[in-house]
């Protein structure tokens, strides 16, 4: 997500300073090209050497330091960043920032920078409720400067309370959210992810092998683009999407209801959960023992949600999905005609690369005007952004019909 994009990373002096180098390295996966910036104090936790490894750059101190014959620092570390990440960000720094103060090399170079500013400050829990520190981070938002607020919990000094610096893993997901484009901004999308499981009794259940990869990869991407998100996920092994309200069933039932329930305040939603399509006629209230002979289950039809909510819709754009072995496209156009839906993503299961419990996929898209898409082999997040690519595009092409 943020391959090709300059990162300066400010590092300010404090007890959560080697937090940073976590979050150097998560920069760095993901494609950026890292430029640290420490404070003198900063250097008195984790040696600049840690960061220059890490970064596979020079590390920045000194603000009378000429990089070249031509360069001078801080403006060019200012002007080649597309986004300024600090973290930790002291009390200190964030003062300075507030009240204009330019004194050394890092506090220079963000009064330079055109570039989004995103703080990520950690403190002593007094500290970061006092008035004076309140007034400064207010005064910053107010100013457009970004900030990853920082969480409860043990504190280096031996408090419990307010001022733990954010996780490294959050900070990289706020930083991806400050660089992505904002055309989902205003749209409220429903997305669902995983299986559902149909309890047999206590101890057994019929499900399917849906990781819920998919589903989350859209509820984060939908996020970064200004959406307001909400995912109903079925049993996974995933983290929750930063940013996303995350409601989490596990039947097919529940499913509906929180679909339901939903369906009318989205504008957009994305089915992509894989529902169970039966569940067991009556669920034993104890562990049914094995027996000689064979066992003889009946199941009774779960509700088909998509259908639903496709009788329901009243301006919403509906995207589903559907998983096939066989007639891909034959399957997949049925279903998107007799659901009502505007798009439907179809993939083979069978082939290598595509379908359940892979990072990847490949996909054939295809739309309720007649066209149809293929989607070559790419990673999850990356198809993502290209379903919602062609959502935003319908979108579009239906507001300005409706208002031509």
């Amino acid at each position: 997500m943020l391959r090709g994009k300059t990162i300066v990373l400010g590092v300010t002096g404090g007890i959560a300073a080697y937090k940073a180098a976590e979050l150097l390295r998560l920069l760095v996966r993901q494609g950026a090209r890292v430029h640290v910036v420490m404070t003198s104090a900063a250097a008195e936790f984790v040696t600049p050497l840690t960061f220059q490894t890490l970064s596979a750059n020079p590390v920045h101190m000194e603000l009378f330091n000429l990089l070249d014959e031509r360069d001078i620092s801080h403006i060019s570390l200012a002007d080649r960043a597309d986004l300024f990440v600090v973290a930790p960000a002291t009390a200190n720094l964030i003062g300075k920032i507030a009240g204009g103060i330019a004194d050394d090399l890092l506090s220079t170079t963000i009064m330079a920078t055109k570039a989004p500013v995103l703080f990520a400050p950690a403190m002593n829990t007094t500290m970061y409720r006092n008035p004076i520190y309140r007034e400064n981070e207010e005064k910053l938002r107010r100013l457009g400067y970004l900030f990853a607020d920082p969480v409860s919990g043990q504190l280096a000094c031996g408090w419990e309370g307010e001022g733990k610096l954010q996780d490294p893993a959050i900070i990289l997901e706020v930083a991806i959210c400050s660089l992505c484009r904002k055309d989902l901004a205003g749209e409220r999308v429903l997305v669902t992810a995983g299986p559902t499981r149909e309890e047999l009794d206590p101890v057994r259940y019929l499900s399917n092998h849906s990781s819920g990869k998919m589903g989350y990869a859209l509820a984060r991407a939908a996020h970064r683009r200004g959406a307001s998100v909400t995912l109903v996920t079925g049993p996974v092994c995933l983290q929750e999407p930063y940013g996303v309200e995350t409601i989490s069933v596990v039947s097919a039932a529940e499913m509906r209801e929180a679909v339901v329930n939903r369906f009318a305040a989205s504008s957009i939603v994305i089915k992509a959960a894989a529902v169970a399509d039966y569940r067991p006629e009556a669920r034993s209230g104890k562990k049914m023992k094995k027996s000689a002979g064979e066992t003889v289950l009946r199941l009774a039809r779960t509700d088909d949600i998509l259908a639903e909510i496709g009788r329901l819709k009243n301006g919403q754009f509906i995207a589903g999905f559907a998983a096939e072995t066989d007639d891909l496209g034959g399957n997949a156009v049925k279903k998107l005609k007799e659901k009502n839906l505007d798009m439907i993503v179809a993939n083979d299961v069978t082939r290598e690369g595509a379908g359940f419990a892979v990072d990847t996929n490949i996909v054939t898209m295809i739309f309720s005007d007649g066209r149809v898409e293929d989607v070559p082999l790419m990673d999850k997040e990356s198809l993502a952004d290209t379903i919602l690519d062609r959502i935003v595009e319908m979108r579009r092409q239906s507001i300005n019909l409706a208002s031509g």
